[in-house]
């Protein structure tokens, strides 16, 4: 049994003016996929686990990863379609196909960018080739992107800590289907809810119950899988909300039915999902009377969903009220090529941040020592948000203002999954009373364990926790929390 694996994946935010082109992918073929994903606690690491566990041949193929931002270019994914259809014809044949989409992309000639190429896959392996795919839990699913697969799958959690049982999850429904021994069958639903990005944690209400209820649906004969795709508020696409997906073997009608559930109880509890949030200046100021570190989670600029990676909102408030000890990361490429010429031990004025658009605050001028200069490389042994051990934040200068205020200059946008990202330049978390990461839920697991406070901030931004302020043309209407529905 031969089992093919592919997998192109970006989270695309289109209020993002920089655009996704082709140098900003990670693209790899053949057995540099193995070697890249093998052992890893994503979920292309547990597609390789899996088959290997059910005794099946896995044909590593093609493998395409990119950092979220804004929309992919047209031509990124054309190169990148050709690139992985060229693979999968060079080492076919194939029994089955396990695939990891991300449930977001959007390109310039693709609103629904992950349908564009999981259809061409359904068309090019035929009808009868079983293939499962894995998305993220913040995909906008569509109909289309069922109706390309047999089975689709998205991540339980939020962080996202399951990525590789997802994965072993794919590769056991993909070896039972091409063995005959279930036949897969899926029903989605997509009720008119978008939920806020703050009320997306999975361990906590209003959420939880949610996922309880699909936990529930999971022990019901004859269902092979349930899942729930928050959607990701931050693509301006027809498809953006909140939708669910069940698989049962052979049965649409207990698939419909128990989609129509889970669909019932997010509409009659939508007003739960309503955030309340906290100011920048309200955020500094708790911050600074709780026990520290405390962990500042900037949801304006949240770089695992796509924004700019250099907002300067918490930055400016610490900076102008000359404390208390900060350490924040901004990418600015610009500024780390100004400290390396400097050399470290040096002073510099030099604006830092608030470089990529009007919209994540103003570059904010700083008296600093250049502290150290790094490669900015580290790798993650725990289990993190989406179970990348690998990191690269370019060349990194550390600077020291007299504000109170630790700078992390970084010359690639990396999201901050790891403290790896403090620690590798040899700094303590514990000696800053605020911990700045640009992130909503995915910074948690990294932070909690040196955090005992972590409040989440309302900054400006292309990634606003406040979905009411983004200037959507394309979303579908009506749609919750933007209108009512019945």
């Amino acid at each position: 049994m031969r089992i093919g694996i592919v997998g192109l994946r970006h989270e695309s935010n289109t209020f993002l003016s920089t655009p996704t082109d082709l140098r900003l992918w990670e693209r790899l073929a053949g057995n540099d996929v193995r070697e890249r994903w093998a052992g890893t606690h994503n979920e292309m690491g547990g597609f390789l686990a899996g088959l290997e566990a059910e005794g099946a041949t896995a044909v590593p193929v093609y493998s395409a990863l990119a950092t979220p931002a804004g929309t992919i270019t047209a031509g990124a994914l054309d190169a990148l379609t050709e690139e992985l259809f060229c693979e999968l014809e060079l080492q076919g044949p194939y029994d089955g196909i396990l695939a990891a989409a991300h449930g977001a992309a959007v390109s310039e000639l693709h609103a629904d960018a992950d349908a564009h190429w999981l259809g061409r896959l359904r068309e090019t392996v035929g009808a009868d080739t079983p293939i499962v795919c894995t998305v993220d839990a913040h995909a906008n699913l569509s109909q289309e992107m069922l109706d390309a697969t047999d089975a689709l799958i998205s991540y339980r959690s939020n962080p996202h800590l399951d990525t590789h049982d997802r994965g072993l999850e794919a590769a056991r429904l993909v070896v039972g289907a091409v063995r005959g021994e279930v036949r897969p069958t899926q029903v989605g639903a997509f009720p008119p809810v978008a939920i806020n990005i703050l009320q997306q944690g999975t361990t906590v209400e209003p959420c939880l119950q949610l996922y309880q209820l699909a936990e529930g649906l999971r022990e019901e004969e004859g269902v092979l899988s349930v899942s729930i795709c928050l959607g990701f508020p931050y693509a301006d696409v027809p498809q953006m909300g909140t939708s669910f997906n069940v698989v049962t073997d052979g049965d649409p009608g207990l698939a419909a039915r128990a989609v129509g559930r889970l669909a019932e109880h997010l509409v009659a509890r939508r007003d739960q999902f309503l955030p309340e949030f906290v100011s920048p200046e309200e955020a500094v100021e708790k911050a600074t009377d709780s026990p520290g570190p405390v962990c500042l989670l900037d949801m304006g600029d949240n770089v695992g969903g796509g924004s700019a990676g250099d907002g300067t909102t918490l930055a400016s408030v610490v900076y102008l009220r000359g404390g208390p000890k900060t350490f924040i990361a901004l990418f600015d490429p610009e500024g780390v090529a100004a400290a390396r010429e400097a050399g470290a031990g040096s002073s510099i004025e030099l604006e830092v941040g608030g470089k990529t658009d009007d919209l994540h605050g103003p570059p904010l001028p700083v008296r600093a020592t250049v502290h150290s200069l790094h490669d900015g490389r580290w790798e993650e042994s725990e289990v993190r948000h989406g179970g990348n051990p690998r990191f690269d934040m370019g060349d990194t200068a550390i600077l020291e203002t007299d504000g109170g205020l630790t700078v992390q200059l970084t010359s690639k946008r990396v999201a901050p999954f790891s403290l790896g990202q403090i620690t590798s330049c040899g700094l303590d978390p514990a000696e800053f009373q605020i911990l700045v990461a640009k992130g909503v839920h995915a910074p948690v697991p990294a932070y909690e364990p040196v955090c005992p406070t972590i409040i989440r901030v309302n900054t400006p931004g292309s990634t606003s926790a406040d979905m009411l302020s983004l200037p959507f043309r394309h979303r579908r209407r009506p749609l919750f929390p933007f209108e009512d529905v019945v």
